[in-house]
C-alpha cells in the first residue's frame, strides 16, 4: 500500500499483517512494515501505537524524542523503541530521510527489548549495518511480491536482528564492553572451576574490583560469581555421574569440591537428591 501521509513521499510503501495464532504463541511476527521517504519538515508525535518499532536510517537524519531524551539518529544507525510509550520522530535535516521500519511483537519481544535497552540502548550504531538492511529488505520483499508469508522465516530474521543488537553492547572507554568482560570471566571459571577459585581471583582476571565485578556479573548472568562457580561444578559432576566411570568421592574432588561430604550436601541441596540417588535414577553403573 502507498502512503498518503503528509510530507511522506508517494512512493513510500507499507504493509499490514495479521499473524496466525501459532505465530502469536511461538514466534516474533510483523504487524506493519514499510520503507518511507520523509520530506523535510515531517514530524510525528503520538502517545501510543503498535508494540515495538525497529527502524534503520538508510539516508538522512532523524530526530527521536523518547523517554525524556532527544536524539539525532544518523545514517546506518538503528532505533528500537516500545511504541506503547509516548514517542516522537521526524526528519531533522534539509534532505529526504529514508527509513526501513518494522513494527513487531512476540512472546519474547518484551524480554529482548529490555535487554537491548539496558545494554546498547534505544539508538544503536552497528559496526556493519548490512544484516539489518538485508533482513528488513527480505521481509519487505515478501509483502511487496505478495508471496506466501512463511512466519517461521520472518521470525528467524527478526530474531537475528535483535540478537545482533544484544551482542553490540555499550563501549566503556579504554575497556572491553561489559558483556565481553563477563564472557571472559565465564570462560575463566569454566576452565578453572576444579581449582580453589576465590572471588578476588576471578574479579582480578576481569580487572575489576570484587564489589563491582559481582554487581556486573550478577546483572549479566542472573547469578553471583559464587553461585555460577557452584553451578558449574555441579553440572560437571552430573556429567561424571552419568558416565559411570568414577566413584562418588572421585567425582567430588574432580569437580572441584573440598570433600565428599560437602559435595553430597551441596548436590542434594541443588538437585533434591543425593549423587548416588541421581546416578541410580538415570541408570548409570559406577566403579567400586
Amino acid at each position: 500500500m502507498r502512503s498518503a501521509e503528509d510530507k511522506v513521499r508517494s512512493d513510500s510503501d507499507y504493509y499490514v499483517y495479521l499473524p496466525s495464532a501459532i505465530a502469536k504463541r511461538l514466534y516474533f511476527y510483523p504487524l506493519i512494515t514499510g520503507y518511507f521517504y520523509y520530506e523535510p519538515g515531517y514530524y510525528l508525535k503520538r502517545n501510543s501505537y503498535e508494540k515495538y518499532l525497529l527502524m534503520l536510517v538508510a539516508k538522512g537524519t532523524c530526530r527521536l524524542v523518547y523517554e525524556g531524551r532527544t536524539r539525532i539518529v544518523r545514517e546506518n544507525q538503528v532505533v528500537l523503541i516500545d511504541c506503547e510509550k509516548p514517542h516522537e520522530y521526524g526528519n531533522a535535516g534539509e534532505t529526504v530521510l529514508e527509513v526501513a521500519w518494522l513494527h513487531f511483537d512476540g512472546p519474547l519481544a518484551a524480554s529482548f527489548y529490555e535487554l537491548i535497552r539496558e545494554k546498547p540502548g534505544n539508538v544503536i550504531t552497528p559496526s556493519n549495518p548490512y544484516p539489518f538492511s538485508h533482513h528488513l529488505e527480505r521481509i519487505l520483499d515478501v509483502f511487496r511480491s505478495s508471496s506466501p508469508v512463511k512466519e517461521a522465516d520472518i521470525s528467524r530474521r527478526i530474531t537475528a536482528m535483535l540478537s545482533e543488537l544484544i551482542s553490540i553492547g555499550p563501549e566503556v572507554t579504554g575497556e572491553l564492553p561489559r558483556s565481553e568482560i563477563i564472557e571472559n570471566a565465564v570462560a575463566f571459571v569454566n576452565e578453572h572451576f576444579r581449582e580453589d577459585l576465590s572471588l578476588e581471583e576471578i574479579a582480578s582476571h576481569a580487572s575489576l574490583s570484587p564489589f563491582y565485578f559481582t554487581r556486573v556479573f550478577t546483572r549479566e548472568t542472573g547469578m553471583t560469581p559464587h553461585q555460577y562457580l557452584i553451578a558449574t561444578r555441579i553440572n560437571a559432576a552430573k556429567y561424571l555421574l552419568q558416565t559411570g566411570t568414577l566413584s562418588i568421592k572421585e567425582i567430588a574432588f574432580t569437580s572441584g569440591f573440598h570433600s565428599e561430604s560437602s559435595f553430597c550436601s551441596t548436590f542434594r541441596k541443588r538437585e533434591g537428591l543425593t549423587p548416588s540417588a541421581y546416578r541410580e535414577r538415570i541408570g548409570a553403573t559406577h566403579a567400586q
